[in-house]
């Protein structure tokens, strides 16, 4: 039996083999990528390496087997069908009979258009039949320390969400409740609302910024419609720009403050507090 993750060279898929090779000798462990240089240390460390793309289904003949356990990190190509994408992917496990399979989703409460894709997919996935886990993963605390430049320059943080609050959590922390799931038992047909302990408005945020920078940081709120134009100002195609701007929407909707404790519980610990992975950051 093997643990499969696919795009397991991405942001999430890393932190997943990595936490994997703490749990489970490296030969368990199969990185589903699409180049193989960008696995070479995994290679290295005993991981195998499968080469395999969305976008061509013949790439996942043969690659699971019957007992295997799946983790599907749901693709970033929006523009090209994810829906479709993932479909091959799941085709592929259910033709294999897989033991589990396991999906990367977006929150229950998200109504942006961003959760389509996710809806769809996780719609799929429960007809299949194979006994499933939808981790629904709120979002990322590196959706925003990950591009601090910008607000250092402007002493800003420009958003759409007006008051709303965010119960994000590191990269890390979703990728431990990942592996719980993978390497635990007794969580088939299970549905996680996955999200951070606390959540924090970006008012809040931008005070944490400009503290521990030693700066002012401001917090402005802007038209959805601006924030959308300053997304593509910054070299975000159109659609994307709208995509995101969306989400905002839905923060100031308060869709992305919901705390569940259910990240918490799978990972074993307290998820990691948004200033930590602002200190990060700002260490470089």
């Amino acid at each position: 039996m093997s643990i499969v993750v696919t795009g397991a060279t991405g942001h999430l898929g890393r932190h997943v083999v990595e936490q994997l090779l703490e749990k489970v000798p490296a030969e368990r462990i199969t990185a589903v990528v699409r180049n193989a240089e960008k696995a070479a240390d995994l290679a290295d460390r005993g991981v195998r390496i499968a080469v395999a793309d969305y976008n061509v289904p013949e790439t996942f003949d043969g690659l699971f087997a019957a007992g295997d356990k799946v983790l599907l990190i749901s693709g970033n190509e929006f523009d090209k069908g994810r829906v479709g994408q993932h479909k091959v992917v799941l085709d592929a496990a259910k033709g294999a009979g897989v033991a589990l399979f396991a999906y990367t989703s977006a929150p229950g409460s998200l109504t942006a258009s961003l959760a389509d894709d996710h809806r769809a997919t996780e719609q799929l996935i429960v007809e299949s039949g194979l006994p499933y886990v939808l981790l629904r993963n709120s979002w990322y605390h590196e959706n925003y320390t990950e591009n601090l430049t910008p607000v250092l320059e402007h002493g800003a943080v420009v958003q759409a969400a007006g008051e709303g609050r965010v119960a994000s959590a590191s990269r890390a922390d979703y990728a431990a409740a990942a592996v719980a799931v993978l390497t635990g038992e007794g969580h088939e047909n299970a549905t996680y609302e996955l999200s951070g302990d606390t959540a924090w408005s970006f008012a809040e945020y931008a005070a944490e910024v400009g503290g521990q920078a030693g700066k002012e940081i401001a917090y402005t709120t802007v038209p959805v419609d601006t924030y959308a134009g300053i997304l593509t100002g910054a070299g975000l195609p159109g659609p994307l720009a709208a995509i995101l701007a969306g989400v905002d929407v839905s923060i100031e909707k308060g869709e992305l403050a919901v705390t569940t404790g259910d990240l918490s519980r799978l990972a074993g610990r307290p998820t990691t507090p948004v200033a930590e992975s602002i200190k990060a950051a700002l260490k470089g």
